[in-house]
């Protein structure tokens, strides 16, 4: 897996933006296609899956039910 993903939820993190969420299945289909930067014929696809990832990324961050561990 790429280590460069940062694990996205709590309490690992807090206040995850958008650009987060993007750069994580940025790094993810970077890592499966084998592509750093897609040739022009592959731009679209490359764009289509890093987006579908993000949207699926985020689905899975806004339904995980977590317990929470009090911190005092």
């Amino acid at each position: 897996m790429c280590r460069s993903i940062k694990t996205l939820r709590e309490p690992y993190a807090s206040d995850v933006t958008d650009d987060d969420v993007r750069a994580a299945a940025l790094q993810y289909v970077r890592k499966v296609s084998g592509f750093r930067s897609p040739s022009t014929r592959n731009a679209e696809a490359f764009e289509r899956a890093v987006e579908a990832v993000a949207a699926a990324t985020q689905t899975l961050l806004d339904e995980l039910e977590l317990k929470h561990v009090s911190r005092d």
